[in-house]
């Protein structure tokens, strides 16, 4: 799907995982291998302490571990927020096709958004954001069949393309988040990287879905993290030891991503909060003047150049 001069991809998670396995040697992948703690050695290792009581030695330390990092923490970053808003996201198998074109749609309006996106000939994403208004809301993200139900009541008026999508859905495939991100500042001062440690994707910059940035800054992340740390290692005529030379590329990789996810951290806040915001002045603004500046802005942010490797 074009938008602009724009791609517009939609990639199960599933299939994305199977595919960057693939690249990795047999063996390179533990699963279930929860982090617990983290210390540091004499030599300046770093020990992964796993929920299983195995222990983990590594030369550098890359927490991709998500918006519950551990690594995060050793860091000092504080903990993502909760951005007052959720999500419930979905997977609608339809056999033999669904038929529908390849456009993203997109609903906004009495303070919810909602869209589906077809992934293949037979598979459809779709998402739902809200502000929970009640205990019951908040509390029902482990119920797919209450989010089910929750979905379908707050789009009795969508269109029949939308609510087709829903009803289609397992319950299997429904789950649901609280939407939190990292406060913004706290990357200004806060620590991306240490010694040879540092963090990416949802670890270092957790922000709500509303530009669609999430997993592409992650991928980001790993360009700009693997030219820093190359550029570190392979540099002709420094004499300064490995430890050292890799502290200067997460470092430079560091001041590289901070400002980015800065940038995409607030864009995505404000989006969020105008396209759901369900006061009259607000409404008639955004629903008048500002939805084709946003669709532009959605742009410029994907069209960003993080460089090659």
């Amino acid at each position: 799907m074009s938008f602009k001069g724009h791609d517009i991809r939609c990639v199960q998670r599933r299939s994305l995982l199977e595919t960057l396995a693939k690249e990795l040697p047999n063996g390179t992948l533990r699963f279930s291998s929860k982090v617990v703690s983290i210390d540091e050695s004499e030599d300046h290792f770093k020990r992964l302490h796993l929920a299983n009581g195995a222990i983990l030695k590594t030369k550098v330390l890359i927490g991709c571990d998500g918006v519950n990092s551990v690594v995060a923490k050793w860091l000092g970053l504080q903990n993502p927020v909760f951005s007052g808003r959720s999500a419930i996201r979905g997977n609608a198998h339809f056999k033999g096709g669904h038929g529908f074109e390849p456009k993203y749609r997109q609903f906004v309006g009495k303070g919810v958004r909602s869209g589906f996106l077809p992934c293949d000939d037979e598979n459809v994403y779709w998402f739902f954001t809200w502000t929970p208004a009640t205990k019951e809301e908040e509390e029902m993200e482990d119920n797919p069949l209450k989010l089910k139900q929750l979905v379908t009541s707050k789009l009795k008026d969508a269109s029949d393309e939308m609510k087709s999508v829903i009803e289609k859905t397992l319950l299997d495939d429904i789950i649901s988040s609280p939407l939190r991100y990292r406060k913004p500042w706290e990357l200004l001062w806060g620590n991306i990287s240490k010694g040879n440690v540092c963090v990416a994707g949802d670890a270092l910059h957790p922000m709500t879905p509303d530009i669609g940035q999430g997993g592409c800054s992650a991928m980001e992340d790993g360009v700009v993290l693997a030219r820093c740390l190359g550029e570190a290692l392979l540099k002709p005529g420094v004499e300064d030891g490995e430890y050292e030379r890799i502290e200067m590329g997460l470092k430079k990789y560091g001041q590289e991503r901070k400002w980015r996810s800065f940038d995409l951290i607030t864009t995505a806040f404000m989006v969020g909060f105008i396209q759901q915001h369900e006061g009259k002045v607000m409404s008639y603004l955004r629903d008048k003047f500002m939805l084709r500046f946003l669709s532009g802005l959605l742009s410029r942010k994907a069209g960003f150049d993080c460089g090659k490797l």
